[in-house]
C-alpha cells in the first residue's frame, strides 16, 4: 500500500512508471492523476511527464507531480537508453508498426558482419530526419496531421548524438539492439536509416525505453499497479486513463 500523503504529492513526487503497450503517455499521466485526485479528494493537481513514449513503445516514463513539474525540462534533457527490434526487408510510412508495410526488399545479401559493421555509421553526432508521423510541429500543425492527410512536407534534419548502438541478437529478418542516445533522437528514424544502410529497408517493430539518466525501468511500476497501491484494489475499478 502506498503511504504517501496529499502533501507529498502536492509538494512534488517523481514517479517511475512502466508504460504498457498500447497506452499513450497521456493515458498513463491521466491514470495517475485520476488515482491521486480520487485518493485525496483533490479538485486538481499538477502532473506531467518528461518525454513522450509512442503507444507502440513500452518502458520508462518519468511522471512528476506538484512542484516537481518544474523539473520536467531538465529531466527531458537526460541521456536515454532503449532496447528494441528492427525488422529488415520492409518499410512503413511511419517507420514502425503504426502503419502498414508499403514496400518490401530482399535481405538475402545481408550478412551478420554487415549488420554489426553498419552500427558504426550511427555512432557519435549525426544528422537525423524525424519521421513524418511524429508530433513535431510545422507551421503550427503536427507532422502526423499532414501525413494522415496525405500531404508532403519538408522536414528539416536535426543533430542528435548516439553514444552506443549495440546489436544484441540477430534472427533474420529481425535484429535486436540496444541504443544510448541524446534528447530528440527518433529510434524509428534510426531503424529506417539502418535498413537503408543495408540496402534492404527496415522498420521498428518493437521498442522499450529502459533508462532516462540514472533512472531505470526496473524500478518502475505499471500505472494500474500504482493506482491499486494508492487506492486499494477495491476502489481502483476499470478506469484506464483513456
Amino acid at each position: 500500500m502506498d503511504t504517501r500523503t496529499k502533501e507529498d504529492f502536492l509538494n512534488g513526487q517523481l514517479l517511475l512508471i512502466d508504460k504498457p503497450l498500447g497506452w499513450s503517455s497521456f493515458q498513463a499521466v491521466n491514470k495517475l492523476k485520476w488515482a491521486i485526485r480520487k485518493k485525496f479528494a483533490l479538485k486538481k493537481i499538477k502532473i506531467g511527464h518528461a518525454g513522450t513514449l509512442d503507444p507502440l513503445a513500452t518502458g520508462l516514463l518519468l511522471i512528476c507531480s506538484g512542484k516537481f513539474t518544474k523539473t520536467i525540462s531538465d529531466l527531458q534533457g537526460q541521456i536515454k537508453e532503449y532496447t528494441g527490434t528492427i525488422t529488415l526487408g520492409a518499410t512503413t510510412p511511419s517507420y514502425d508498426l503504426e502503419t502498414e508495410v508499403d514496400e518490401t526488399s530482399p535481405t538475402d545479401h545481408i550478412t551478420e558482419e554487415m549488420i554489426y559493421s553498419a552500427t558504426a555509421n550511427f555512432i557519435g553526432e549525426i544528422e537525423q530526419t524525424p519521421p513524418v508521423f511524429s508530433a513535431l510541429k510545422k507551421d503550427g500543425k503536427r507532422l502526423y496531421e499532414y501525413a494522415r492527410e496525405g500531404k508532403e512536407v519538408e522536414i528539416k534534419k536535426r543533430r542528435i548524438t548516439i553514444s552506443e548502438f549495440e546489436i544484441t541478437a540477430i534472427n533474420m529478418p529481425k535484429v535486436e539492439f540496444r541504443v544510448v542516445c541524446s534528447k530528440g533522437t527518433y529510434i524509428r528514424s534510426l531503424a529506417h536509416d539502418f535498413g537503408k544502410m543495408l540496402d534492404s529497408g527496415g522498420h521498428l517493430s518493437e521498442l522499450r525505453r529502459t533508462k532516462i539518466g540514472d533512472y531505470n525501468v526496473n524500478k518502475a511500476v505499471d500505472p494500474t499497479i500504482f493506482a491499486e497501491s494508492l487506492l486499494g484494489k477495491q476502489e481502483d475499478t476499470q478506469q484506464n486513463g483513456a
